[in-house]
């Protein structure tokens, strides 16, 4: 089928469809580790790279290609990599492109784990990592150097919800001959492109939307080029952070509703941000819907919706934040997003809370800020359970 002229709704049913010998309207599930050759010649050329075909599940598996290619087509990408979690497509990126000397610009406010692993291991061996607000373009530009080899942004960010230009950072990173990763999680193929923008590599976690109901940990890099997919695929390869055919299957499940998932989710998390804007006892809302988020400009721009990712901030610090996670009802306490439960959480005293204040507020992680991912349930439910733990406050 030629998809080049499919919108996205038809796009992310139809992307990543297998012609099977049986004919199957659903791409089965490959589950075997390895592949049987033709022949001693067939295998030949198969490790040789002179003939296309499925060696061995670490290197490749019909299943788990059908999604790399599903993905890809809804990136405008060159080609997909899946991977066994999120964190797996992180460091496939950052072992692709840093080594001993090499330097990385990142955001500061981006997923922890992504941040941590670059000051923890990878200063191990000789990486230099600088952290900013790439909201701040003059920051960015002030953080580069002569050996930046990456630039690596995450918008909207987790979980402040700043918005980076991904247009104008991929115009800097290029000029030093960087390349430009950006985590698309938040914001998902339907709602951003990077590589539309300018962008190098995108990389999900497709634990959260793409997927988008919490039963499986995963993670994808799609790539603007050829030579970019090699360096991704190699490390994925040799570091055996594989995806699993049955993961890949899940993923593919969800992948098809996609755009209505994200579209109600949306519409109800437009409702709640208008309903927080308002209530007393928060000091303010970043929601890129809204017109005080401070890239709302850009966001029309760069965006074809505000996605349902809200950050807000509690006037009563990190008791209240403690107290709203204790009293929700409906709206379940736990991390992780983009499913279609609304899930809540409050990191100074969860996920960040092994940082210091310091570096915590440093990369505006404050004492009273809750990140709310929003789900598809009834919208008024939502609110109502909302309304009666902040009362608690």
């Amino acid at each position: 089928m030629n998809l080049d002229n499919l919108k996205f709704d038809s796009l992310q049913v139809h992307a990543g469809e297998l012609d099977d010998q049986f004919g199957s309207a659903t791409v089965p599930i490959y589950q075997t580790s390895t592949f049987r050759f033709r022949d001693a010649e067939a295998g030949r050329r198969l490790f040789m790279g002179e003939e296309q075909g499925y060696i061995y599940t670490r290197i490749g598996n019909p299943t788990i290609r059908a999604l790399e290619q599903a993905i890809a087509a809804l990136e405008h990408g060159h080609d997909g990599v899946a991977f066994s979690s999120g964190m797996a497509a992180v460091n496939a990126v950052y072992l692709a492109f840093l080594a001993h000397g090499k330097h990385v610009v990142c955001s500061a406010s981006v997923y922890g784990p992504s941040r941590t692993v670059l000051e923890k291991y990878y200063t191990q061996f000789g990486v230099e990592a600088t952290f900013v607000h790439t909201s701040d373009l003059e920051a960015v530009r002030g953080a580069m150097r002569d050996n930046t080899a990456l630039v690596y942004i995450e918008t909207p960010a987790n979980p402040t919800m700043e918005v980076t230009d991904i247009e104008a950072v991929a115009q800097i990173a290029h000029e030093y001959g960087a390349v430009l990763a950006v985590d698309n999680t938040f914001a998902t193929p339907y709602l951003q492109n990077p590589l539309l923008l300018g962008a190098d590599i995108v990389l999900h976690s497709v634990t959260k939307y793409i997927n988008g109901h919490a039963d499986i940990v995963g993670g994808i890099v799609v790539t603007k080029d050829e030579q970019t997919y090699k360096a991704v695929r190699s490390v994925m390869v040799s570091f055996g952070g594989n995806m699993d055919p049955h993961q890949a299957y899940m993923t593919l499940r969800g992948v098809k509703t996609l755009s209505l998932r994200v579209e109600k989710a949306q519409q109800n998390a437009m409702k709640i941000a208008r309903f927080l804007e308002q209530h007393p006892k928060v000091e303010w809302v970043k929601y890129p819907g809204l017109e005080s988020h401070p890239q709302y400009e850009l966001i029309k721009k760069q965006m074809r919706g505000p996605g349902a990712m809200i950050s807000f901030e509690l006037k009563g610090g990190i008791e209240a934040g403690k107290t709203l996670m204790d009293n929700v009802k409906l709206i379940i306490l736990a991390v992780s997003l983009g499913g279609v439960e609304s899930l809540i959480q409050h990191p100074a005293s969860m996920t960040h809370a092994g940082m210091s204040r310091e570096a915590r507020l440093k990369a505006d992680i404050t004492d009273g800020l809750v990140r709310l991912s929003v789900g598809i349930e009834d919208v008024d439910d939502l609110i109502a359970d909302l309304e009666q733990a902040l009362a608690k406050c």
